[in-house]
């Protein structure tokens, strides 16, 4: 089975068989990132070092792909980043503006998520049809667990099992928009990335409420809020994260101020529909390179702050440069 891009139900899997049941179980003790587009304040980023950097490598690009800058020689990125600026500049003018750096980040990340589907795609794809069936998922993930049930005796094990395979399911019907029980790639994409499609939006929702909704009330109140994200030990004082969560709890999160969040409020906070990561992100770029204030690049600009662009998906470490521009 691949690990590129695992279905929610196959992720869980492979947690139980890698971990064990004990460690799966085990609550985080540092701070859990749900926010499907992170808020950030322009204003209110550190001096440009490499940590912020590193920020910028890694709203791009995630922080394991990130990792892959530190590989790569200044030379060698210098040259990856100065090739691209072109391909960037789609009006050809020799200048780069926030809107083509915004309109090409958005069109990398796009890329990213069906290269990743692509890559899995095989194994689901069972009867090489070139569509993915609910029973040719539910064998390549949960077919171990169905045909071994004595391999799974522990009764939280069953319960895990229980609960995710129906929500695979209904997460698959939602993604399925003909209701045929069979995914097309765009289709399939929408299942193991509903967040970036408007139609799955409720979904996303519902399962982050399922998550955090310990009491089962159909709400999330503060405590379950701050429970998801941190292990509390008994008697022992909340790291100053957690005071902050709290305050931003009651002055963001519950807007109604009835002391929980609903669906409504879960969706503000999770997919906020005022904010745009990859205009955030290209407005960001603009202004710390923007040498001469004019509001847009020259490749010079860019080069001469190449170490703030290059590992973003601005230049995906060169893959762009073997590519035909048609491609992108």
């Amino acid at each position: 089975m691949a690990l590129g891009c695992p279905g929610p139900g196959l992720l869980l899997l492979l947690l139980l068989l890698l971990l064990g049941p004990e460690q799966l179980r085990a609550k985080p003790t540092v701070r859990k990132e749900r926010v499907v587009r992170p808020d950030s304040e322009l204003g209110e980023r550190p001096a440009e070092d490499n940590q912020s950097f590193q920020y910028d490598h890694e709203a791009f690009l995630g922080k394991e792909e990130a990792k892959t800058f530190d590989q790569l020689t200044p030379e060698e990125s210098k040259e990856r980043l100065g090739k691209i600026v072109g391909r960037i500049d789609s009006d050809g003018d020799g200048f780069v503006t926030t809107e083509e750096l915004k309109t090409w980040i958005k069109r990398v990340q796009k890329r990213y998520i069906y290269e990743n589907v692509a890559k899995v795609w095989k194994d689901y794809d069972r009867n090489k049809d070139d569509k993915i069936s609910w029973e040719e998922y539910k064998q390549a993930t949960y077919g171990y667990y169905l045909g071994n049930p004595e391999e799974f005796q522990d009764g939280s094990d069953k319960h895990t099992f229980k609960k995710m395979l129906p929500r695979d399911e209904r997460r698959f019907n939602m993604a399925d928009q003909d209701g045929d029980k069979v995914a097309t790639r765009e289709e399939f994409t929408a299942f193991l990335h509903p967040e970036e499609f408007e139609h799955m939006r409720d979904i996303v929702v519902l399962e982050t409420l399922e998550d955090i909704d310990k009491n089962g009330d159909g709400f999330v109140d503060q405590d379950e809020y701050v429970a998801d994200m941190f292990a509390h030990e008994e008697n022992g004082p909340e790291p100053d994260w957690v005071v902050n969560e709290r305050e931003q709890f009651e002055d963001f999160r519950d807007l109604n101020k009835d002391g929980k969040m609903d669906k409504e409020e879960i969706q503000h906070w999770i997919l906020p529909q005022d904010y745009d990561h990859a205009q955030a992100e290209a407005r960001h770029l603009v202004y710390e390179s923007d040498q001469d204030k004019d509001q847009k690049l020259t490749k010079e600009e860019i080069l001469e702050n190449w170490n703030m662009f290059v590992g973003s998906q601005a230049t995906n470490y060169g893959e762009d440069l073997t590519k035909n521009h048609d491609e992108l």
